[in-house]
C-alpha cells in the first residue's frame, strides 16, 4: 500500500529498474510479448501464448525467459506479433506452429528466425527490429505510450513506465494550475468536436463546490474506429490517471468509464487495472497522503452510436433512454444527474498523464499552431498497412497513406479517404498534401472526427460510399427531433433512388437542399454531421451522381441495377466452370468458337443474372468483365 509521495517514489523507482532489466537485458532473461489486442487475440495470439508458456516449462527455461502478453502493437494487418527482449527482435505473422521453431532457434540457441521478419516491400530486406520499420519511423506514441511495451495487466510495469507521475505532480499543485498547464499544452478534445480540453475543465472548476463528476466516453461507434478499444486494451491505467487528474482539477471524487459492451476485453481490463490501483493506495481515500479521494465506476453501453453524444450519454449512464439534451445547459453546467460534470473521450484522457508528467510545453512541441499534439488513427479500407497509428499533427494525408499506410494495394489509383466516420467527409488526392489539423480538416469539407480513416480507391463509388453511410446513420439515429428522424430516411431514399437508376436531376436538387436543411436544423451533432458524407461527395464526385442520373451507370461498376457482367467471347475457352457456379442458371453456351480454341464460349442472360459476381470469380482467364 502506498500511503505518501516518498512511498510512490521509491516504488516507481523499482519498477522502472525492473522494467530497464526486461528492456535492457541486465535480469540475465530473455522476454517474450506477445500482442494481446483484440485483432491478434482474433488470430489465435492467446493460443499462442498459452503453447509458449507450455514450451518453456517443458524445456526447463523457466528460469531463462518470461512469456506475457502487451497491448496493441498497431500493425494489425501484419499480427499477430511477438516481440523477443532484449534483442527487440520482432517477429510478424506469427501461428502456433511457429512457437516452437521460435523457441528452439531463437530463445536457446540464439539465432532469429529470418521467415519471420519483417520485409521492407521498397528494399525487400528483412527489418530486425520495430523502429525501423517505415510503419513506426513517423509515428509518436503519446495516447498509445506503453500499448505493444508492457503488460496491461500488470501495474507495476504501468508504474515502472512512468504511471502516475503525472498524478502525482498535479497533487504538488493549486487546482488552477492543473488546468493552466492543460490550457497550455493546446490540447483538443479527441472525441471529434475539438473543444479545448483546459477550458472545459475551467468551466466545471467555475461552478460552485459540491458534487461534480468525470465521464471518460469510450463509446467508440465509428465504423472502422478501433483507438479508444486498443488504448483501453493496451493501458488503461493511464486513462483512469488522466480521469484521476481532471477530477482532482475541477474538485470531484468520482468518475465514471461508459463503455461499449462489445469491447469485453477492454472492460476486463479496465476492471483489472482498478481494482490493483485500489490494492495499491493509487485509488480510493486520502491518495498519496492529500485529501484528495477519488472513485471509479464502469458503465456499459448497448451499442448506440448516439450515445457517443455526451448528453445521450449521460442519459444513459443515468438509465434513462439515450437521447441528446437541449443544450444549454452544458454538461459542465448541468451534467451527470444534473450535477457539473466534464465528459472527455479515452484518448484525451490518454494523453493527460503525458502533460503533466513531461510538462505542457514538451506536448505543445507537436503539432500545429492551432492543433498541438498528435493523434490516434485507425487506417482502414483499401490501404497495404491496416492498423493503429499516432502521428504529429500536422502530418500531410500523403505521409499517412504512402509512408505509414503503404500506399493502396494491387496498384489501384487513390481515390478518396473519408475521415470522421460517418460524420465526417471524403477527401481526395488534390487534399494529399494537407496538413491533418482540426481547422483544415473541417475546411476541407470533412472532420478529425475520433480518428477513423477509410481509404478508397477507384473500386469504391462514393455515391454507393453515402449511401454506406446514411444507412448507418438512419440506423443509429435516436428519432429525436423530426430534421433528423425524419430527413435521414428521406436522403436514404433519394441515394438508393440514385443507386437503383430510378432519380431525376430533380432528385439531386432535393437531395442537396434536404443535406443543408438538416445539418442546420437538428438537435444534436449525430443529425447536424449525418449530411456530411452526401455533401462532401457531391462537392468532389458529382459527375458520378449525374453519370447514376443521367447515364444510368455507375462509373465503378458498384451498383447492382446499374451494372451488368459480360463474357468476352474471344477470351472464352469454353470451359463452362462459370456456367457451372452460377446459381440461377443464367449462362449459356453460344455457337461461337473463339479463334485457337475448339470448345463454344459462354455468354450471360442479363435479364435473369442476379450480378452476385460468382462468375467472375470462378473465371481463370479473367474473361467476365463488369460493364
Amino acid at each position: 500500500m502506498i500511503k505518501n509521495f516518498e512511498e510512490f517514489e521509491k516504488k516507481s523507482e523499482q519498477c522502472a529498474a525492473c522494467l530497464s532489466g526486461k528492456f535492457g537485458g541486465s535480469d540475465g532473461k530473455r522476454h517474450i510479448v506477445l500482442c494481446g489486442g483484440t485483432g491478434c487475440l482474433s488470430s489465435n495470439s492467446a493460443e499462442i501464448l498459452a503453447k509458449f508458456k507450455e514450451l518453456i516449462k517443458e524445456k526447463g527455461l523457466e528460469d531463462k525467459a518470461t512469456v506475457n502478453q502487451v497491448g496493441c502493437f498497431g500493425f494489425c494487418s501484419q499480427g499477430p506479433f511477438v516481440k523477443i527482449y532484449p534483442e527487440d527482435t520482432l517477429y510478424r505473422m506469427v501461428s502456433i506452429n511457429d512457437v516452437e521453431e521460435i523457441v528452439e532457434k531463437d530463445i536457446i540457441g540464439g539465432e532469429i528466425v529470418e521467415r519471420l521478419l519483417y520485409v521492407d516491400p521498397q528494399t525487400k530486406e528483412k527489418v530486425k527490429k520495430q523502429d525501423d520499420i517505415t510503419f513506426y519511423k513517423k509515428q509518436v506514441r503519446i495516447a498509445l505510450h506503453g500499448c505493444g511495451s508492457m503488460n496491461p495487466e500488470d501495474i507495476n510495469e504501468a508504474l515502472g513506465a512512468g504511471a502516475f507521475k503525472g498524478l502525482a505532480r498535479a497533487l504538488k499543485m493549486d487546482r488552477q494550475e492543473v488546468i493552466n498547464e492543460v490550457l497550455a499544452s493546446g490540447l483538443r478534445g479527441r472525441g471529434g468536436g475539438g473543444f479545448p480540453t483546459g477550458r472545459k475543465w475551467q468551466f466545471a472548476y467555475a461552478q460552485p463546490e459540491g458534487e461534480k463528476y468525470v465521464v471518460c466516453n469510450g463509446d467508440e461507434g465509428d465504423p472502422g474506429a478501433f483507438m479508444d478499444r486498443s488504448i483501453l486494451e493496451g493501458n488503461p491505467l493511464a486513462v483512469i490517471e488522466g480521469m484521476m487528474i481532471a477530477g482532482y482539477a475541477i474538485g470531484a471524487q468520482n468518475g465514471y468509464f461508459y463503455v461499449r459492451a462489445e469491447y469485453p476485453i477492454a472492460v476486463n481490463r479496465l476492471k483489472i487495472a482498478i481494482k490493483q490501483a485500489e490494492e495499491i493506495g493509487l485509488l480510493g481515500d486520502n491518495i498519496l497522503g492529500t485529501n484528495f479521494s477519488f472513485r471509479v465506476h464502469i458503465r456499459l453501453g448497448a451499442g448506440a452510436f448516439v450515445c457517443g453524444e455526451e448528453t445521450a450519454l449521460l442519459n444513459s449512464i443515468e438509465g434513462q433512454r439515450g437521447m441528446p439534451r437541449p443544450r444549454p445547459p452544458f454538461p459542465a453546467v448541468k451534467g451527470l444527474w444534473q450535477k457539473p460534470s466534464i465528459i472527455n473521450n479515452v484518448e484525451t484522457l490518454a494523453t493527460v498523464p503525458y502533460i503533466l508528467r513531461e510538462g505542457a510545453a514538451k506536448f505543445a512541441s507537436y503539432g500545429t499552431e492551432k492543433s498541438k499534439g498528435t493523434k490516434v488513427f485507425a487506417l482502414g479500407g483499401k490501404i497495404n498497412n491496416v492498423g493503429l497509428v499516432e502521428v504529429p499533427m500536422g502530418t500531410t494525408l500523403r505521409e499517412l497513406i504512402y509512408d505509414i499506410g503503404g500506399g493502396v494495394p494491387n496498384g489501384k489509383e487513390f481515390k478518396a479517404i473519408q475521415t470522421g466516420g460517418p460524420s465526417g467527409g471524403c477527401l481526395t488526392k488534390d487534399d494529399l498534401d494537407a496538413e491533418i489539423d482540426y481547422d483544415n480538416l473541417v475546411a476541407k469539407g470533412s472532420m478529425m472526427g475520433s480518428g477513423g480513416a477509410i481509404v478508397m480507391d477507384e473500386d469504391n463509388c462514393m455515391v454507393d460510399v453515402a449511401k454506406f453511410y446514411m444507412e448507418f446513420i438512419c440506423d443509429e439515429s435516436c428519432g429525436k427531433c423530426s430534421p433528423c428522424r425524419i430527413g435521414t430516411k428521406r436522403m436514404l431514399e433519394l441515394l438508393t433512388k440514385i443507386t437503383d437508376g430510378k432519380a431525376t436531376m430533380k432528385d439531386l436538387e432535393d437531395l442537396e437542399e434536404l443535406a443543408v436543411n438538416v445539418r442546420s436544423n437538428s438537435l444534436c451533432g449525430l443529425g447536424q454531421t449525418a449530411p456530411n458524407p452526401i455533401l462532401s461527395t457531391l462537392a468532389h464526385f458529382r459527375d458520378e451522381y449525374v453519370a447514376h442520373i443521367v447515364d444510368k451507370k455507375c462509373p465503378a461498376h458498384v451498383c447492382k441495377n446499374l451494372m451488368e457482367y459480360k463474357i468476352d467471347k474471344d477470351k472464352c475457352i469454353g470451359c463452362g466452370l462459370c456456367e457451372r457456379q452460377c446459381p440461377v442458371n443464367t449462362i449459356v453456351k453460344t455457337d461461337y468458337v473463339a479463334p485457337g480454341h475448339k470448345l463454344p464460349s459462354r455468354e450471360i442472360i442479363s435479364d435473369k443474372c442476379i450480378k452476385c459476381g460468382m462468375c467472375m470469380a470462378s473465371c481463370k482467364f479473367k474473361a467476365i468483365s463488369k460493364v
